[in-house]
């Protein structure tokens, strides 16, 4: 890949620096003083570049990597080149996953589109909205009456912060974003495009078609919560939508009103979570999931991409499909539904027509 202008490499650090900051083992002290200055994936990773195995599937690539390191397992050591700096660590994700925030801090959070260094001129802000120092307002954002924003938080520009929103300390609110009826912790990172705090959707069946049920709730975001671009999170209609700490939340996922998510939740792409579902700690849901309201999702649950959840599910199980089951129950059912039509398919294939 050509240079990236967008993240520049970092100036470099010596593998035992960075082993220290990973908490990791460097295998041969005498690769102390090699640096490195940016993460790559095994297939093109080049001197300067650090990179990380998980599995035995890696060991082609292994064979023409040219890193500077190569993050492991203690099992997973025989696999690398002996040309190639080891660096053993428990958990080769997450190390890699710190070595990359340590290299690129600017990627971490939304890019800003100014070089703004306090309010913007052309920022409209209220003049009953309170900002501690530091605060950084960019071009053509809008802040309403009472609202409160903490020390070392960025408004993006164009991004509207509606009246009495507070946001907490540290915070980054991406350009176009909107908030409104919400009250936001410290360390939260909100993307481009994201609507939080729209009414939600409620309406009553009247004899001349729907009546509309006012949305008077909040939505509650703790602290070091993620929400992706273009995710649309509605206040509550009498409770509050609450979105528990640590909690990430990927592109384009949709939460209804009184919807309460635990903490370090993680839930990806195109999730649609109906009203009032709640939602334990530790949950993880993969894309394309939808969520029936009311429904209680326990600690620790995993579900597989694209399925329905119709009913309560137990803590700790994994869940697949529509509706979903638990996941080896779900598996077997495909298995057989696939046995089942390469048999007809067989013998549709030998019938002769006459």
């Amino acid at each position: 890949m050509e240079q990236n202008v967008f993240f520049l490499p970092h100036e470099g650090l010596r593998l035992v620096e960075l082993a220290e900051f990973l908490g990791a083992e460097l295998v041969n002290s005498d690769h102390a003083d090699v640096i490195v200055r940016s993460v790559a994936p095994i297939s093109r990773a080049r001197a300067g570049d650090i990179c990380y195995i998980l599995s035995r599937r890696s060991r082609d690539e292994l064979a023409t990597c040219e890193a500077s390191a190569v993050i492991c397992d203690k099992a997973l050591a025989d696999l690398v080149p002996q040309h190639l700096p080891v660096m053993l660590s428990s958990n080769p994700h997450a190390a890699f996953a710190m070595a990359g925030g340590l290299f690129y801090p600017t990627a971490l959070r939304p890019v800003a589109f100014s070089g703004e260094s306090e309010i913007a001129p052309s920022a409209v802000i209220d003049p009953s909205a309170k900002l501690e120092m530091g605060v950084i307002v960019e071009p053509m954002a809008v802040i309403g009456a009472h609202a409160e924003i903490g020390e070392g938080t960025r408004i993006g520009a164009h991004s509207i912060i509606g009246p009495n929103v507070k946001i907490g300390r540290d915070c980054s609110i991406a350009a176009g974003a909107s908030i409104l009826c919400a009250l936001l912790g410290n360390g939260v990172i909100i993307h481009n495009g994201a609507r939080i705090g729209q009414d939600g959707f409620g309406y009553a069946p009247g004899p001349r078609g729907m009546i509309k049920i006012v949305q008077i709730g909040r939505v509650i975001i703790q602290d070091n919560v993620e929400i992706g671009a273009n995710t649309t999170i509605d206040r509550g209609a009498m409770d509050d939508t609450v979105i528990g700490e640590g909690t990430k939340i990927d592109n384009q996922v949709q939460i209804g009103h009184n919807v309460q998510i635990g903490r370090h939740c993680a839930i990806v792409a195109q999730v649609g979570i109906a009203g009032s579902a709640k939602i334990g700690n530790g949950v993880q849901i993969g894309g394309q999931v939808g969520i029936k309201g009311h429904v209680t999702i326990g600690d620790g649950v995993q579900i597989a991409a694209q399925s329905g959840i119709m009913t309560d599910l137990a803590a700790g199980g994994q869940y697949g499909g529509t509706p979903a089951r638990p996941l080896n129950d779900y598996l077997r059912d495909v298995a057989q539904l696939m046995s089942k039509t390469r048999v007809r398919g067989k013998k549709t294939g030998g019938e002769k027509n006459d």
